[in-house]
């Protein structure tokens, strides 16, 4: 078994969607980003990457490809977790905090689990997604941009 951890941050903006663990959440900002900005992704993607030491999501999708100019996180997802198998591991499970100030997303959590489940194609009680406020503080708390965290533990299959 092997542990990864991430983190991604982006700037938050008007006039762009906030997509959040594959789901887009009305709001009236939105993330700044090469890709989707999905920022939950991004630091599952970093998670599951650093678990089996292939780097991190720019080092796969950089951000200078025009490739991936507005993609959807949720296909990065999926060639992250086709990599990790060719590499003989498979998820156990994930973890995910989202730090945001506004909009709650309590109302969106369950969605993003069963959408992630369905990319990383495995069940959905492998798959913890919380959010949390910073009271406020930071870049956050201001409401200049949204955080995530996320952990991962997979297992080798080979």
């Amino acid at each position: 078994m092997r542990i990864g951890f991430g983190y991604d941050v982006h700037a938050l903006a008007e006039g762009l969607d906030l997509v959040l663990g594959g789901v887009k959440v009305p709001s009236e900002v939105g993330c700044v980003a090469h890709s989707d900005g999905d920022v939950a992704i991004h630091a599952l993607c970093d998670a599951l990457l650093g678990a089996v030491a292939l780097g991190d999501i720019g080092k796969l999708f950089p951000d200078t490809d025009m490739a991936y100019k507005g993609i959807d996180s949720t296909i990065l997802l999926r060639r992250v977790v086709d990599r990790l198998a060719e590499e003989g591991y498979q998820i156990g499970n994930v973890d995910i905090t989202i730090a945001l100030q506004a909009p709650k997303l309590r109302p969106h959590i369950d969605t993003m689990r069963t959408r992630l489940a369905e990319v990383m194609g495995i069940e959905v009680d492998c798959v913890s997604v919380k959010a949390t406020t910073t009271e406020k503080l930071g870049f956050e708390g201001r409401r200049e941009g949204v955080s995530a965290y996320a952990v991962a533990l997979v297992e080798r299959t080979k």
